[in-house]
């Protein structure tokens, strides 16, 4: 199975080389001086929990030409680069493509690609990219599946990840997935504009913690409220004391630990405006679903000052 990976970030280069590594024949997009890098040294990893670095030989092309066929295309970029690549997917004669990040315009984004067999995903891996290698980590697992109204592509997904180490999460509603992951991920990069990239700062306000907490259990409400599922299912909870445990310990440990550098602050802080176009999207959503998010909304405006922007 042929597969390319369309985007050389931090994501994408990870999925790239998780897939590589178990002998798929994977190809990765790149572009300008970092394609350059690819091509002469090889993607090198260093993982941000150990020394040592793992050096990937991967086929590495820079345009994608209207006959290049694959069995499957990743498109892993930011989400406000997405539209700008759409007409290339459009016009390329591989049917499958995975649209893989944060994205809060499924349904338009199967609509233009409307002759295709679009699936979305989210890929469990976080760093940043540093001149000659990533500085990252992966799990090594991917939630992946179509919209809830299209056919299952559960059996294309387990022959693309078949005998790879990857663990995969087929999850066939991937629009109230991803709407349920832009609720929960936009106030912690709220919180990390507040505290300017340093989340130890915070790391014994148990009041601003709480109020990242309440701020996510105000979307969930707007979602649930709307009609649609809140997932992953072990989120459903989130009225619950345990939830807000469960949560604000997972916050205390990103704060105080370089978890939260790698996980959050590190994308947070070189990609705002990927984090404040989610935030824009997700409160047209919410006020079209006519909620209330008094709390996201002070998170919000206290984050664009320490940005210096304005209110979108």
């Amino acid at each position: 199975m042929k597969i390319l990976v369309y985007g050389a970030g931090v994501i994408g280069c990870n999925l790239a080389a998780d897939l590589f590594a178990d002998k798929k024949d994977v190809t990765l997009l790149a572009r300008g001086k970092w394609a350059d890098e690819l091509e002469r040294n090889g993607l090198v990893i260093r993982s941000v929990f150990s020394f040592g670095k793992k050096k990937y030989q991967i086929p590495i092309i820079r345009e994608l030409q209207e006959d290049d066929h694959y069995d499957v295309i990743f498109l892993v970029m930011r989400c406000t680069q997405v539209e700008d690549v759409i007409p290339v997917l459009k016009n390329n004669v591989s049917k499958n493509i995975v649209i893989v990040g944060n994205n809060l315009k499924v349904k338009e984004y199967r609509e233009k690609l409307k002759d295709k067999n679009v699936m979305f995903g989210f890929n469990m891996a976080a760093g940043h990219r540093e001149k000659e290698k990533v500085v990252s980590f992966s799990m090594k697992k991917i939630t992946i599946g179509q919209l809830k109204e299209d056919a299952s592509n559960e059996e294309l997904i387990n022959d693309i990840f078949s005998d790879t180490k990857i663990k995969v999460s087929y999850e066939p509603n991937m629009e109230d997935y991803l709407l349920c992951h832009a609720a929960f991920v936009v106030p912690i990069g709220f919180a990390c504009y507040h505290c300017d990239g340093d989340l130890k700062k915070i790391k014994n306000n148990k009041e601003y913690l709480n109020r990242i907490i309440d701020a996510n259990i105000e979307g969930y409400s707007i979602i649930e409220g709307s009609g649609h599922e809140i997932l992953p299912k072990g989120d459903q909870d989130y009225h619950s004391e345990k939830y807000r445990r469960i949560v604000y310990f997972v916050y205390k440990v990103m704060c105080s630990t370089v978890i939260g550098k790698i996980c959050a602050s590190d994308h947070a802080m070189n990609a705002a405006d990927e984090m404040l176009e989610l935030s824009s999207l997700l409160k047209k959503f919410f006020d079209e679903n006519k909620g209330e998010y008094p709390i996201y909304q002070n998170m919000e405006e206290d984050a664009l000052k320490h940005l210096g922007r304005e209110i979108l």
